[in-house]
């Protein structure tokens, strides 16, 4: 008898850590469809897996306003979101900011199609512009500001996605809609090569690496590790290509400072 439960014993010990291994959900903003983030951001989840010594899963969310409902729900252990998101789900329900892109400042983008007669952003006079969502930072958020503040009257039109409003402007779909420069990169090259940038805005924070408030200190010390990790890991050098970093860097929540200033609104309602 004592020598059967030894064994149970000796068995349970062995299998402990895998009993009490952690699955940690890395949520990505879908900017771009879930099948291309999935290619560009799994081997990046899988990576720091691999060196934070937990296992990070990615995930993602069929649109924003999707997206946006479980940050506010607290579903992504780890997130990486918009600026103007971090200012949000940074009050409720408490993500703090670990890292962003290194020497990065994001910047929107209105593109035309490449023979638009288009010129400049007085000609889109009484348009329908296409944007991701009403929440997209740098793509929706502050194309509109501008467009509105030179008080040129026009219907936004939102498409879900920065890859779907480059595809459908490049189609004539719409004659201008906003996005950023990195997705802009990042998209198919052949609806890329059809487009080109009527304007641009100034640059702000980039988006945020942000950690869910029931993730602990060590861990999420270990999580930053591992973020900042892929600066000198050759094995990370193609990772970091592929999703147009250059670098990450260290965060923290002020950093987002800039962003509070323009005091947005939008999704202020969802933390009454």
């Amino acid at each position: 008898m004592i020598r059967q439960w030894l064994s149970v014993a000796l068995l349970c010990s062995v299998l402990s850590p895998l009993a009490q291994a952690q699955t940690l959900t890395l949520g990505i903003v879908p900017q771009q469809s879930a099948e291309k983030l999935a290619r560009l951001w799994t081997p990046v989840a899988e990576y720091l897996s691999a060196k934070a010594g937990v296992d990070i899963i990615f995930s993602t969310a069929q649109d924003i306003p999707t997206f946006e409902q479980r940050l506010l729900a607290g579903e992504y252990d780890l997130a990486y979101m918009n600026p103007y998101h971090f200012t949000v789900f940074n009050q409720k329900p408490g993500y703090r900011a670990i890292a962003r892109q290194k020497d990065k400042r994001i910047k929107g983008i209105i593109v035309v199609k490449k023979d638009s007669p288009i010129q400049s952003l007085a000609e889109l006079q009484a348009q329908t512009l296409a944007f991701p969502s009403p929440a997209a930072f740098a793509a929706s958020v502050l194309p509109r500001a501008k467009i509105a503040q030179d008080g040129i009257s026009f219907t936004p039109q939102y498409v879900s996605s920065h890859d779907s409003v480059y595809l459908t402007v490049s189609r004539g779909l719409f004659p201008a809609g906003g996005g950023v420069l990195r997705t802009f990169n990042n998209t198919d090259p052949k609806v890329r090569e059809q487009l080109r940038i009527l304007w641009t805005t100034p640059g702000y924070t980039p988006h945020a690496f942000a950690l869910h408030p029931r993730i602990d200190k060590a861990l999420g010390e270990r999580i930053q590790a591992a973020l900042l990790s892929m600066n000198q890991a050759p094995e990370a050098t193609a990772l970091l290509k592929a999703i147009n970093f250059k670098g990450i860097e260290s965060a923290v929540d002020a950093d987002w400072d800039d962003v509070r200033a323009l005091n947005i609104q939008l999704l202020q309602s969802m933390l009454d």
